[in-house]
């Protein structure tokens, strides 16, 4: 039984109004400056669902990389997004468990509009809601469901976790046989030095949580570090993707 991102599904054909609507979170209740993003375009004003889940999907094609945000405040876990994002991740999920996890979602959307930014273990449908229109882009919600199954509901792309678990590298490697054309996130347990592994065995994509933001490096506010930490993993993921694809082209 794999883990399917079942929120995907809520990117490609949301149940929700994507219009745009009041902020969520009022002005006065930030307890930091968000910056004002240097493009016009916002995030919660899509022109097209199929559009964003498009863009979405290529991001998390090309990079190879999901990073998985858990911070213990808004602060850290603002300054530790903006570090990764600078460090050249592309897409970013945030995790509900996160204090404040809505003003710190709103607060990126508007610093990063074009980015692929979405909500992790969304776990109902009001919380959903609020990522939607918030601007989240994809959501991850972690369903115990079948992978055909999810496929078959309109997920572009499916979870595998706890691979670790499951087996790692090996388990992706068997899954992908009977469901060659079904995009798969491997999660859990992947470090920078065995994302190429996963990536070469058939995943799109994998997430990286501890790598990129390393408990100690929170702890000790070193975005210095986890911005390192974030270079080193695009830099990696791209450096995956581009070679599996250089093998499919030749195989």
């Amino acid at each position: 039984m794999a883990v399917a991102s079942s929120g995907c599904n809520w990117v490609l054909n949301p149940p929700f109004s994507s219009s745009k609507i009041k902020p969520f979170i009022s002005p006065s209740s930030s307890h930091f400056r968000c910056r004002n993003s240097q493009q016009n375009s916002v995030a919660a004003e899509y022109h097209s669902t199929t559009t964003v889940a498009d863009t979405v999907m290529a991001d998390i094609q090309n990079s190879g990389i999901i990073a998985c945000l858990r911070a213990q405040s808004v602060e850290v876990a603002i300054e530790a997004a903006r570090a990764a994002l600078r460090g050249g991740i592309s897409v970013l999920e945030v995790v509900m468990s996160t204090p404040g996890v809505f003003e710190v979602l709103q607060c990126l959307v508007k610093e990063y509009p074009s980015t692929s930014i979405g909500v992790g273990t969304v776990l109902d449908r009001g919380d959903a809601k609020n990522a939607i229109r918030l601007g989240a882009k994809f959501l991850m919600s972690p369903a115990m469901v079948k992978i055909l199954f999810a496929s078959n509901a309109g997920a572009k792309i499916v979870k595998v976790y706890p691979v670790s678990a499951l087996g790692g590298v090996r388990y992706i490697a068997a899954i992908k046989k009977p469901f060659p054309r079904i995009p798969m996130v491997a999660s859990q347990g992947i470090t920078i030095d065995s994302l190429s592994q996963y990536i070469a065995e058939g995943a799109s994509s994998v997430v990286l949580s501890d790598a990129i933001f390393d408990k100690e490096a929170m702890g000790q506010r070193n975005f210095d570090r986890v911005n390192q930490l974030a270079c080193f993993a695009a830099f990696q993921g791209n450096e995956a993707v581009e070679r599996r694809r250089t093998r499919d082209r030749l195989s």
